[in-house]
């Protein structure tokens, strides 16, 4: 547990001193008040523009809060993916490419301890930045749009934390046999095909970890869903691309 430990903090003050933990909020706050900002002000960003018809805006309805929450999470899906794939993308690589990698597999330190700390930095930074990003995200939601159940937000927020958790984890996997650009496209590229499949077959692969963004977004506006299928997926997925990398770094799989 201390080797563990040790290994986590080096990874989190290096997450520190490249502000990983500055920027990656930074970025999840704007995504998450964009929504309701946006939203909101619509009408009046429209008008401003001068070239709206008479009477163009008189059906325009405001969304309901529970609605406004969900459309921002759903940025997280896509920018906010991106930003966290891009993040992990060299966390084994790069390390391969330094020689770090190999002072670490000289040491008396099983594989596996070193990917759990990297990934539970990695898990630290997501939470810390979805947390940010959600909490300013419903605080203007609550201001502009009206109440919201903290219940419902939070639940919601876990279950697409579990699917960014997802792409960081494949990241993370594929960084252990590949370089970072390459790493970062095929973990997008998996979990845009997940996504595609669920959207093609929603019957059918509603089991998926990309189920989770539509059943956060089902929890804030129903209140209620099946997402223990998911869920586990998601756990199962994570599971496999640790052990993965684990197995991949401890037969010292590295490029020329």
């Amino acid at each position: 547990m201390r080797k563990f430990w040790t290994l986590y903090s080096k990874e989190m003050l290096e997450s520190l001193r490249s502000y990983r933990l500055v920027w990656i909020p930074v970025v999840f706050i704007i995504l998450g008040i964009m929504q309701p900002l946006t939203t909101y002000y619509l009408p009046d960003i429209l008008k401003a523009s001068g070239d709206m018809p008479p009477g163009m805006l008189e059906g325009y309805e405001m969304p309901g809060a529970a609605a406004v929450m969900a459309q921002a999470l759903g940025q997280y899906g896509t920018i906010g993916m991106l930003v966290l794939a891009l993040a992990a993308m060299n966390s084994l690589a790069g390390e391969r490419s330094s020689g770090s990698a190999e002072l670490l597999m000289v040491k008396p330190i099983a594989p596996a301890v070193i990917i759990i700390a990297k990934w539970a930095a990695h898990l630290t930074v997501l939470f810390i930045a979805l947390g940010l990003g959600a909490a300013a995200s419903g605080y203007y939601t609550i201001q502009l749009m009206g109440s919201l159940s903290i219940s419902d937000c939070l639940a919601a927020t876990g279950l697409y934390s579990l699917w960014l958790l997802s792409a960081v984890s494949l990241t993370l996997l594929f960084s252990a046999f590949m370089r970072g650009p390459a790493a970062a496209f095929l973990a997008l590229l998996s979990a845009a095909g997940m996504s595609l499949l669920y959207s093609l077959l929603p019957s059918g692969f509603d089991w998926l970890p990309a189920a989770l963004p539509d059943l956060s977004a089902g929890q804030l506006t129903e209140g209620s869903v099946a997402w223990l299928g998911p869920a586990l997926s998601s756990v199962l997925l994570i599971l496999a691309c640790i052990a993965g990398a684990a197995m991949l770094m401890g037969r010292n799989k590295l490029p020329d």
